[in-house]
């Protein structure tokens, strides 16, 4: 099972999922104790939000966890094959470890809307991700 989590830093759990080009990917389909781990960073247009070619690289996940996503991006990695989970563990292997353990703790709910009034205002992103 490969399970994907986002995170622009490399080092906690990041939301705005459409929007990352940086994930954690954990292959937790090894015969050994500590899973594979592998960083994952994507040029610009290869983020969900700007993507738009055929094949892409999230579409060997099996699970994305993420601070935050929009509808959009959930049913576009729905249609995909991939199950998106938004959970409010900062630590990527413990969100993780949480999902594998059916005890993920749900993320706060996000007003896309909002945040998309004000980058529409302001040109950028107002979270501090």
């Amino acid at each position: 099972m490969k399970i994907a989590v986002t995170s622009q830093n490399f080092k906690n759990v990041t939301g705005h999922a459409g929007k990352s080009r940086r994930f954690i990917i954990y292959d937790v389909g090894t015969p050994c104790d500590v899973p594979e781990v592998v960083w994952l960073d994507l040029p610009m247009e290869m983020s969900i939000h700007e993507f738009s070619g055929g094949k892409h690289p999230l579409d060997d996940m099996d699970v994305i966890l993420t601070a935050s996503a929009g509808r959009e991006f959930i049913a576009k990695l729905a249609q995909r094959g991939v199950q998106v989970i938004t959970c409010a563990e900062s630590d990527p292997r413990k969100a993780v470890r949480d999902y594998l353990l059916g005890e993920v703790k749900p993320a706060a709910p996000h007003d896309f809307k909002e945040h998309e009034r004000f980058e529409s205002a302001f040109g950028s992103c107002c979270c501090s991700c």
